[in-house]
């Protein structure tokens, strides 16, 4: 028997290594979240601004979008809108008030609108095996915030402990991961302050002190704050206010927009970052926020 040529056991080789590759991708799978208030749907800035925002979510192609604040959004513009960067697939959560909503590339299944107990509210939908949330927590009273996280995570426990979920969105909180970046602002409990004075509805603060538990119980549940963990100790990117609404006080830096991942999910944390350049700052005025993560496959 003669032995087989160098060539044939070069393309034998490069057979293992692409079947290796076709095993790993099946392994698993690389997704892309990204997180954003909109500005009251963009009606109040120029109509080109709208535009500019669809061109720009096409170049950066995500597979899921979580969306805050769309006002004036019915479901058939919604559609039009995510059509424009590829995703076929719509959830809004409602037509009135402040509406949120989910787009992906794939099927959103088994999608659930949550509006009791909340302010805006939260919609959630199954998509590549996890399940998403687009999240709007209360914006100005930090006692409804940690009812609405409490509402939020009942929710969560209703899927199984095994579930696989990411909540994202504008959580109006303050996480303990930035504490020490907020107790070096001299400008933020005046901030407050002030604002709680013109409005007798308003809690911002809670015994003239930032109240960080409507963020806090989420990772006290085990849920994971994904910018948090990819970033280092002593690191703060805030995404509001941004140069859009310059002209108006809206106080100092801060970290309002989240993605909370379940421990499950962890591990395969690529990356999240703020999107904060001269670009996204004349979008909203919130910076969106993006993340990427590895799926293994669902058990």
């Amino acid at each position: 028997m003669s032995r087989p040529s160098r060539r044939a056991l070069l393309a034998a080789a490069a057979g293992l290594l692409v079947a290796g590759g076709r095993t790993l991708a099946a392994a698993t799978s690389r997704l892309t979240l990204l997180t954003h208030n909109v500005y009251y749907g963009f009606t109040r800035t120029d109509p080109g601004v709208r535009a500019r925002w669809r061109e720009w979510m096409a170049g950066l192609a995500p597979d899921v979008v979580s969306l805050q604040e769309l006002v004036g959004f019915t479901p058939a513009t919604l559609a039009a809108d995510a059509a424009a960067w590829g995703h076929a697939h719509t959830a809004l959560l409602k037509e009135d008030g402040f509406p949120v909503g989910l787009t992906a590339r794939r099927p959103l299944e088994d999608v659930v609108r949550l509006q009791d107990g909340f302010r805006h509210g939260a919609v959630r939908a199954r998509v590549d095996g996890i399940v998403v949330y687009a999240v709007h927590l209360h914006p100005s009273d930090w006692h409804r915030r940690i009812l609405e996280g409490q509402a939020l995570l009942r929710d969560v426990a209703s899927l199984g402990p095994d579930a696989r979920v990411v909540l994202a969105g504008d959580f109006n909180g303050f996480a303990p991961a930035d504490r020490a970046a907020y107790e070096a602002s001299p400008e933020l409990i005046p901030f407050f302050e002030g604002l709680d004075r013109r409005d007798s509805r308003a809690q911002n603060l809670n015994a003239g002190r930032l109240d960080y538990r409507g963020v806090e119980l989420l990772v006290e549940a085990g849920l994971i704050d994904a910018q948090a963990r990819r970033r280092g100790p002593t690191d703060f990117t805030g995404t509001f206010p941004t140069p859009l609404v310059a002209a108006e006080d809206h106080g100092p830096d801060r970290r309002l927009d989240y993605v909370f991942l379940s421990a499950n999910l962890a591990d395969g944390l690529v990356d999240c970052r703020v999107l904060r350049d001269d670009e996204t700052a004349k979008f909203s005025d919130h910076f969106p926020v993006l993340a990427e993560l590895d799926l293994p496959p669902a058990s």
